[in-house]
């Protein structure tokens, strides 16, 4: 190979999300696909130069550079509309050009990327790079041409790239260059195909791209969602409908793999997979503001997903409910900014965590509070749940951060479990639950007296990360929400605000727990992280149900000023260098986002209404 190589990965916030709602690209400010995985979120990286460098697959349409050279970042970029379409333009010295990037809903068809180069003014020298690499950027294709179309083959892969300008092949890499002038267009078409099939149909760029369009206009169309930061809440839902695996319903928590919790650090994770916890709390956004079908998609995922086999429950499962997957390190990936090892495959698939039943029920029964038809099979999976709870609450478990350091009492897992038995008793109030309600309503108790016994710090007023340690956590500021305790109960308050001084420095980025100082390496981990955005966001929700609207929403307007130009947040913020970290774009974070903006926005209207006279 002759490597042309840029001299540093971008920024994790300076890429655009494209996707076709069963797999994902990555597309950075200099016109790069560096990360997509086919032909779904969890196959092998045809592009993984995101982890690596340009010669372990990626992709450029941009201005021509010199060999060698840096490619220039763009001069403007933003998503078309309401859209999942990118727009990437750049002014150079002859001209202005603009690349508008995509990925058609399948609806049957071979996943797709299409690239549609746009002269705007004068004319521009163009050149397109693709370096296509399967597996995680290991394997080199047989490239070859034909009948005028380029194929890349690679064992069970094929790729078929489709424009109408020639280009050649050299080491590796498909080479293409021209000119684009004002009023002009030339497209480009990559599709994916198993190698043993037929070639598939050449695509209809301009077709695809008006379809495209539509498709996310009309599903925009649906939304209920009237306060402020409308455009902020748009572009989250939009990124979690991306995140949504079309065909069996289920919702990844990230479209990528290992990007760095530290850069330099091992908190490197694959995030491809539907975990319980995040897509029940993604489907809470959803339903909050009129997006059902989801609901009712994720609910069959579901049934079929645990089936009558509750009792070997996991935190995760693949797209398509398959429980396996093992933990690997991929070696040839030096990693993102050299943050290694680069691992695919998630072992926390083995942690008890006893906080998801809660979390399932809680989403399964505000399906019910938003007109999601009740369904026998869901009834008969509630109780199964609760069932899981009475036998395992006891216990201690791995908790909600998946800590590798040995299993505690954690808090927030147990009252999660109360949260699991509350929803089915409310239920059973409704008449939806057929089921023993004194028997449930002495669990519930039982747990209650318990976290309060033994997760309470009396001298400080407020509860622990797990009993009887003195670490926060927090996932304590989720109390308010819960109902385990009145917001205005001075424990609650207590907590809040003990949350905040010990683990918000700032008073606005919230990290986790603490991994410096006496509770170093309890996570099992070295080194440490960043700030974790929906931690923040849980912050200012904490703020609202404690009666501090006014300082809630200066602080959510200070957590919107941290997304990126087009609107993305990754899992975690580095206060220090004004980074985001992790996984990139992460459910967890968008959804905190526009759970956020609907509990202020009702917050603020339910202030607005006047109080009724007796």
């Amino acid at each position: 190979m002759t490597p042309q190589l840029k001299s540093a990965r971008p920024l994790i916030e300076d890429h655009a999300l494209i996707g076709d709602m069963q797999t994902a690209a990555l597309v950075a400010r200099d016109g790069s696909i560096d990360w997509m995985c086919l032909p779904r979120f969890d196959s092998g990286a045809t592009f993984a130069g995101l982890l690596g460098t340009d010669e372990h697959g990626s992709w450029r349409i941009g201005p021509a550079t010199p060999a060698g050279a840096p490619a220039p970042g763009a001069d403007r970029r933003r998503y078309r509309g309401e859209t999942l379409v990118v727009e990437t333009e750049w002014d150079t010295a002859t001209g202005t050009v603009r690349v508008l990037d995509f990925m058609p809903p399948r609806k049957g068809r071979a996943p797709q990327v299409i690239r549609i180069v746009e002269g705007v003014s004068g004319a521009v020298e163009m050149q397109s790079r693709l370096s296509p690499r399967f597996g995680y950027g290991k394997r080199l294709p047989w490239i070859h041409d034909t009948g005028g179309r380029t194929a890349a083959m690679s064992g069970p892969d094929a790729l078929w790239l489709d424009t109408s300008v020639p280009g050649w092949e050299k080491d590796g890499v498909v080479h293409h260059a021209f000119t684009v002038t004002a009023g002009e267009c030339v497209a480009f078409a990559l599709s994916w195909q198993p190698s043993h099939s037929p070639a598939p149909q050449v695509p209809d760029a301009e077709g695809a791209l008006i379809t495209t369009s539509s498709f996310w206009k009309d599903w925009v169309g649906q939304l209920v969602y009237d306060g402020p930061h409308r455009e902020a809440v748009v572009r989250s839902l939009i990124t979690l409908k991306a995140l949504t695996h079309a065909p069996t319903g289920g919702i990844v928590a990230a479209p990528t793999t290992s990007l760095p919790e530290e850069l330099g650090g091992v908190r490197n994770w694959d995030y491809r997979y539907v975990w319980l916890r995040d897509a029940a709390v993604t489907l809470s956004a959803l339903l909050r503001t009129g997006y059902r079908d989801e609901a009712v998609a994720w609910r069959r995922w579901l049934l079929r997903t645990l089936g009558g086999d509750v009792h070997n429950l996991q935190i995760m499962y693949r797209l398509d409910g398959d429980p396996n997957m093992p933990e690997q390190l991929l070696g040839w990936l030096p990693g993102y900014e050299d943050s290694s090892p680069v691992r695919v495959g998630n072992e926390a698939v083995e942690q008890l965590q006893l906080d998801v039943p809660g979390e399932v029920i809680e989403t399964l029964a505000l399906a019910h509070e938003h007109g999601v038809a009740r369904c026998e099979s869901t009834e008969g999976l509630i109780l199964k749940l609760v069932g899981y709870v009475r036998e395992h609450w006891r216990k201690p478990d791995d908790g909600i951060w998946e800590v590798r350091g040995g299993r505690r009492h954690f808090t927030h897992s147990k009252i999660m479990c109360w949260v699991a038995v509350d929803r089915a008793v409310r239920l059973v109030e409704q008449g939806v639950l057929d089921a023993d309600l004194d028997a449930l309503v002495r669990l519930r108790d039982e747990i209650h007296a318990e976290v309060c016994e033994r997760a309470y710090d009396r001298a400080r007023n407020t509860f622990t990360q797990a009993y009887g340690s003195a670490e926060l956590d927090a996932s304590l500021l989720l109390l308010p929400h819960t109902g385990f305790l009145p917001a205005d109960d001075p424990r609650v308050v207590g907590t809040v605000d003990a949350v905040r001084r010990e683990l918000a420095p700032d008073g606005v980025l919230v990290h986790r727990y603490l991994t410096e100082g006496p509770s170093v390496g309890r996570d099992g981990l070295p080194g440490g992280e960043g700030a974790f955005l929906l931690c923040s966001f849980w912050l200012v929700d904490a703020l609202a149900h404690t009666g501090r609207l006014a300082e809630a929403e200066e602080l959510f307007e200070r957590l919107l000023a941290l997304r990126s130009d087009l609107g993305l947040l990754a899992e975690e913020y580095d206060p220090v260098t004004g980074r985001q970290l992790g996984n990139f774009p992460q459910a967890y974070s968008l959804l905190g986002l526009v759970n956020t903006a609907v509990l202020l926005h009702n917050r603020r209207k339910a202030a607005a209404v006047p109080v009724m006279a007796a």
